[in-house]
């Protein structure tokens, strides 16, 4: 045990690091507070760009550098999911045989092999024993992966914190609760208990509920946590996260409260039926209990009207729980301890355990860690026992000096060639090893590199989606009757191909870049049989027939670099006389290709840095789209279906009304007759890694 007579309490949350430094105060049944720390992330763990090792090794160094921690007992809580909690009722047996019972249970709840997991048991306080019979006793059964917990000790290992408790966040609620709130299970009666009390710990991502009555412990965790309320802001506000997080810790200073509230309903509607359906779940478990108020923690309670609108559903005593009752100190009453009081619960409670006031004391650090602990306890003896080899290989080593002084070289010759041979062959391992270390390195080299791409998932989402937000759509409610009058285009196939250097794509299509850019189109024959004869015909040639060549742009220098090029297949039926001139390839030119050159709507990127916001095409690297190929407009005949009632007969064409059936005429089915040109797109694509800002990307005429 360490010789200072302070405690930390640490809670590693995904928000913020809660720490607590205390000592048992004057009063034993009270805790004395010297300091806390509330060191607050840049942004919360679970966000897609958040580096967790990073942001908890950065506040670790925070409470390092305002603390020494190095004399003091250390407790450290891990989220409740990270590992497993049972409470076993034991059938009647003798004392003695517990642990076995316990080892044999542990085997059937824990779903790991008992070598891969580290576990502790304890038996709560109740039941009763008589003549080496223990009735109706109770026990805690812990466990977590051995994986699971090194990785949990990792960052303070590596901050040089050392720590000598390691404990489930709920079973810190619960030695917290039960010492704070109810009476002592030492002089309570067991049969006949106080009530229950249900404490509800709302974190970032979930929420720990913990039931007791100080002999018995519940414990659940719900999916629902304070990151829902911000991430319904996200979606119904259509705001970025940390701007969603900041209005819903500021949403009675918002610009429209109301609204705020409104669109977090649905979160505390299901925060609450949640909560309901655990609370009914540990009734039809223990039917003799009774619940007697619900204690609120979490900086997530502070929603204004949450308190209130839990206690309306559940029909229960619901309140915050703003005051610590075994807690007394000077630093309490500091104005920045009581902004964050409701989130020190789990740090309370781990102080309580460090000092040994707590009711469960179960430890989940693994058994070689505590052993080398009483190693390093022991070294001054060890000192003392070095000092006295050394003494005697001193003694030693003046007898052999006398020996050596009779030395003879040539007694040893062999001696020394075997050693030679053994120090070559030593080299050679040495040798060996390293360049199993240099081939070593260049796998996790190449293994960071990889896993730095990850980002690149969300690339094709963002080229598709301005693919999608680019293509021509019907304003307003209704679309036209007539699908020639709609402005609608109809992808069959998207395909794309990987260019080492895009300049090799450009060149082949100069001619078609320079009819894909005309700046102007003349109108198109006014015969619609000659129009449908001629069928698509390219700008220079709609241009000729006027008697004047049609007027370009200069051509661009193209791409340059590795990249994609991406074709489009389709086709449209925006190609009537009434139409003209925005018809055939004029329709493609002032609606998609228009779009693709930057000109169009914005789209809103998935991640990286610029998450949530709305760029250009240009920015996410879409440039450079030609018409490869357009066909000519020909004419298809589509059935119409009749769907009057008691027609038998296909519906007329757009703009007539249904004729009766009549039986003595033959049935003719009517058709809508449309104009039908196929076309084929290609543009490039020079993706930049999610969100980041590209490079100023190279001039393309229009």
């Amino acid at each position: 045990m360490a010789a200072s007579p302070f405690v930390w309490g640490i809670d590693i949350g995904k928000c913020a690091l809660k720490a607590l430094r205390c000592r048992v105060g004057t009063d034993p049944k009270k805790l004395a507070v010297e300091a806390f720390e509330y060191i607050e992330y840049p942004m919360i763990l679970t966000q897609p760009e958040a580096d967790p090792v990073e942001l908890v090794q950065g506040a670790l160094e925070q409470l390092i550098s305002r603390h020494d921690l190095r004399e003091d007992r250390v407790a450290v809580s891990v989220a409740g999911n990270r590992g497993l909690s049972k409470f076993i009722k034991l059938p009647p047996i003798e004392a003695k045989k517990i642990p076995d019972i316990v080892k044999y249970e542990a085997r059937q709840q824990i779903p790991f092999p008992l070598e891969q997991v580290v576990w502790r048991w304890q038996r709560l306080a109740g039941g009763m024993e008589e003549s080496g019979f223990v009735l109706d006793a109770e026990v805690a059964l812990f466990a977590m992966k051995r994986e699971e917990v090194f990785k949990a000790l990792q960052p303070l290992v590596d901050a040089g914190v050392r720590v000598d408790i390691l404990q489930l966040a709920p079973m810190a609620l619960a030695n917290m609760v039960i010492f704070d709130q109810l009476p002592s299970p030492v002089t309570s009666d067991p049969d006949n208990p106080a009530p229950s009390i249900a404490l509800v710990s709302v974190g970032v991502d979930s929420t720990d509920l913990v039931i007791t009555n100080g002999h018995r412990i519940w414990q659940r965790s719900m999916t629902v946590g304070g990151s829902n309320f911000t991430k319904a802001l996200v979606q119904g506000m259509k705001l970025t996260f940390s701007r969603a997080e900041n209005l819903k810790r500021n949403a009675v200073k918002a610009e429209d409260p109301k609204a705020v509230f409104k669109t977090m309903k649905p979160v505390f509607t299901e925060f609450a039926a949640d909560l309901q359906r655990s609370l009914n779940y540990f009734s039809g478990t223990d039917r003799s209990a009774t619940i007697q108020k619900v204690l609120l923690l979490g900086n997530a309670t502070k929603l204004r009207g949450l308190t209130d609108y839990v206690a309306q559903q559940l029909q229960l005593d619901v309140q915050r729980l703003e005051k610590f009752n075994g807690l007394e100190g000077a630093a309490l009453a500091t104005p920045a301890f009581r902004e964050q009081q409701l989130a020190f619960g789990t740090a309370y409670g781990l102080a309580l355990q460090a000092a040994e006031m707590a009711s469960i004391g179960t430890n989940l650090l693994p058994d070689e860690i505590v052993r080398d602990r009483i190693i390093e306890a022991k070294k001054p003896w060890a000192v003392v026992a070095l000092v006295g080899l050394l003494a005697a290989a001193l003694i030693s080593f003046v007898s052999v000096f006398a020996a050596w002084t009779s030395y003879a070289p040539e007694l040893y010759a062999a001696a020394f060639a075997k050693a030679n041979d053994v120090k070559k062959q030593s080299g050679e391992a040495q040798s060996a090893i390293g360049q199993v270390r240099d081939r070593q390195k260049a796998a996790i080299d190449q293994q960071q590199w990889l896993a730095k791409v990850r980002n690149r998932r969300f690339e094709s989402l963002d080229m598709l989606r301005a693919v999608q937000t680019l293509l021509p759509r019907d304003e307003g409610e209704t679309p036209p009757e007539n699908p020639a009058d709609r402005m609608e285009m109809h992808i069959e196939r998207l395909d794309c191909q990987y260019f080492p250097d895009l300049t090799t794509w450009f060149g082949g299509l100069k001619q078609q870049w320079e009819e894909t850019h005309v700046k102007e189109e003349k109108p198109a024959a006014a015969d619609p049989a000659a129009e449908g004869a001629a069928g698509e015909s390219a700008p220079a040639d709609a241009a000729a027939e006027d008697g004047a060549a049609p007027e370009q742009e200069p051509a661009a220098t193209g791409p340059t670099g590795p990249g994609w090029v991406v074709e489009l297949q389709g086709y449209h039926f925006h190609n009537e006389q009434r139409h003209e001139p925005d018809a055939g390839a004029q329709f493609l030119r002032s609606t998609l290709i228009k779009g693709l050159m930057g000109k169009g709507k914005k789209v809103v990127v998935s991640a990286g840095p610029l998450a949530g916001q709305e760029v250009s095409v240009s920015e996410l690297g879409i440039g450079y789209p030609v018409i490869v190929r357009s066909s000519k407009i020909r004419t298809i005949n589509i059935p119409i279906a009749d769907l009057s009632e008691g027609s038998t007969r296909t519906g007329e064409p757009f703009g007539r009304p249904p004729v009766p059936a009549n039986p003595n005429l033959p049935e003719e089915p009517q058709e809508l007759v449309l104009k039908r040109q196929d076309f084929v797109i290609q543009f490039c694509w020079q993706p930049h890694p999610a969100g980041q800002q590209p490079a100023a990307p190279a001039a393309q005429s229009e």
